[in-house]
């Protein structure tokens, strides 16, 4: 089966929009996320023996005319094809039509919509054009290989699991496919890269440019209410590639990426589980990788030790990102973040001593949040004087447990989802609290950015950290000409 992946355009006349972030929006530091979820479903289909093309419109950025006309060079109209197209929030209007200006192109295509959106409102968005034959729900790889299977042999579409389609005057959803258990059957996406991508086109702030960004292991233990991929993809199972498997990956990188500075691991949580940790870590040690490739992680605060730490920096890692969110006990439990505020600090002291940089990430408007709240959030991250912050208000996507509860309270501000974003595809503030408007949060948001940036203090520290490591200067720099319209509004 001819299979043809595409992260659609949108907004592709404001910049870049980074549709697999946690956040899909342009951003504001430019960042844009590798597709990796559509990365990971295209390899796996192709190592199974379908032919495959890509395009990721975003990262050059395209426009929908565009990407026909490269689509238009992949097929034939009177072809057979499979088009799996990436969607979000923000932009679930724009791909549904998208997917149906393929099918008035290509009339023998089938055209599934995948991802967190539609995974969770598989119905409403088949509501929207009856040219998008199916959804996927839930984790895709399979489906997609399920379904390329079906179409090639002609099998009805009830046999394939995971689909949501019109059947009759309603909607059929077939059986749940199961979760991947085996992680180290799916393909390398640095592979993937490598043949279909060009690793410059994308950026991710916190790393040293260009990176390459992996998961090394799907779903999280954790019950953070706001967290949209293991409420709707991935589940709260933390499925996690052998170290081999890991390690293996870096040496391609190493070998395969001669510019790329360092590996962006994006699992949810890759340190839960130490042994496996300092498992891939020793190996980084003993192959030498750790001369060759830096690497950074998402690291909850009550999953590391200071050994720990120190072993992780002796492997090439850099920077951690905990997401703290809040300075508030009682904010914490009521978005189930299974964390403590006291053990932030010691979590920041041992990463100073083991050499780790860390950039934390704070969020406002969970439910109890108030304009006191907020600032014990502020007071915090002066406190903890990490490397670098980020400070943004709450979005709840659809899906998630905090979604629900904004909706059901009457707190959702937006009356339809492409308000998620504004005009210029930048995030929007979705939410108003009772003692608490949007429009507060957005400004509180940008005074602790620039009460965090602009401290003498905090330069003098960066310009140092520059000083000593010239990779990380530019990094810095070139993160900070995004941000300066922004902190010196």
């Amino acid at each position: 089966m001819h299979i043809i992946v595409i992260n659609p355009p949108f907004k592709a006349e404001y910049g870049k929009f980074s549709r697999e972030s946690r956040s899909p929006a342009i951003t504001k530091s430019g960042a844009l996320y590798y597709p990796l979820w559509l990365i990971y479903a295209a390899a796996y289909s192709k190592k199974c023996g379908h032919e495959v093309n890509f395009i990721d419109a975003p990262a050059k950025p395209l426009n929908d005319l565009e990407t026909l006309d490269l689509v238009a060079k992949m097929t034939l109209p009177t072809e057979k094809v499979l088009f799996v197209i990436g969607t979000s929030t923000p932009s679930i209007k724009n791909d549904v039509n998208f997917g149906a200006k393929l099918k008035d192109f290509y009339k023998n295509s089938f055209i599934l919509l995948v991802g967190t959106h539609p995974t969770a409102t598989a119905e409403e968005t088949l509501g929207y054009n009856e040219k998008i034959d199916a959804v996927a729900i839930g984790e895709y790889d399979y489906i997609v290989k399920e379904l390329a299977d079906a179409l090639d042999s002609g099998k009805e579409l009830k046999g394939v699991r995971g689909l949501c389609f019109r059947g009759g005057s309603g909607f059929v959803r077939t059986a749940p496919m199961p979760p991947i258990e085996n992680m180290d059957e799916i393909p390398f996406a640095a592979q993937f890269i490598k043949e279909y991508l060009n690793e410059k086109d994308y950026f991710f702030a916190a790393a040293t440019y260009p990176s390459i960004q992996i998961f090394t292991g799907r779903g999280c233990p954790c019950r953070c209410n706001f967290c949209v991929y293991p409420q709707t993809m991935h589940g709260h199972k933390y499925r996690a590639r052998s170290p081999e498997n890991v390690v293996e990956e870096f040496e391609y990188i190493a070998e395969k990426f001669p510019d790329v500075k360092e590996v962006v691991i994006e699992d949810d949580t890759f340190t839960i589980g130490k042994e496996r940790l300092s498992a891939i870590c020793n190996l980084l040690i003993q192959k030498k990788l750790n001369k060759k490739l830096r690497w950074l992680c998402n690291a909850r605060v009550n999953t590391l030790d200071l050994e720990t730490m120190k072993l992780m920096k002796k492997s090439g890692c850099r920077l951690i990102i905990p997401g703290i969110e809040s300075g508030n006990q009682q904010i914490l439990d009521n978005i189930k973040k299974g964390t403590k505020v006291e053990q932030y600090l010691p979590y920041v002291k041992n990463a100073k001593k083991a050499g780790l940089l860390i950039h934390a990430c704070y969020m406002v408007g969970n439910q109890g949040e108030s304009k006191e709240t907020m600032q014990d959030t502020l007071k915090l991250a002066l406190k903890l004087n990490t490397d670098t912050a980020q400070f943004f208000p709450l979005i709840p996507y659809p899906g998630t447990e905090a979604y629900e509860y904004n909706k059901k309270m009457g707190y959702l501000t937006v009356g339809d989802y492409e308000h998620y974003c504004g005009e210029d595809g930048t995030h929007n503030t979705v939410l108003g609290l009772p003692n608490l408007s949007a429009q507060e949060m957005v400004d509180f948001c940008n005074y602790a950015r620039k009460k965090y940036y602009l401290r003498p203090s905090y330069i003098l520290h960066r310009l140092l950290v520059g000083l000593a490591n010239p990779d990380d200067l530019k990094r810095s720099l070139k993160a900070f000409g995004r941000l300066r319209k922004y902190l010196f509004r």
